[in-house]
């Protein structure tokens, strides 16, 4: 599934449009990498998202667009910070 819809499916970021620009100003990393809206995403994957004022990291628990629209989990929380205002978070 492509990253872009993932992150709306599963309701990380609340607007398609939103997280495809998100992940086009590098504020999204898939694997340790930087992602672009199409990229793939997969079971097992690791996400980085660098939201204002927080990064999180989540686990992809499952892509499947079928299960992530019948509002199964999808992701897990691995770990959440705050970030500084004037700081980046990579």
């Amino acid at each position: 599934m492509r990253a872009d819809r993932f992150l709306k499916l599963s309701r990380l970021v609340r607007r398609r449009a939103a997280a495809a620009e998100m992940l086009e100003v590098g504020a999204v990393r898939l694997n340790g990498r930087r992602a672009k809206p199409s990229s793939e995403v997969r079971d097992g994957d690791g996400m980085e998202i660098a939201f204002p004022r927080r990064l999180l990291e989540v686990l992809v628990l499952t892509a499947d667009e079928r299960a992530l629209k019948r509002g199964e989990t999808s992701f897990e929380i691995v770990r959440e910070r705050g970030l500084d205002d004037w700081k980046k978070p990579w």
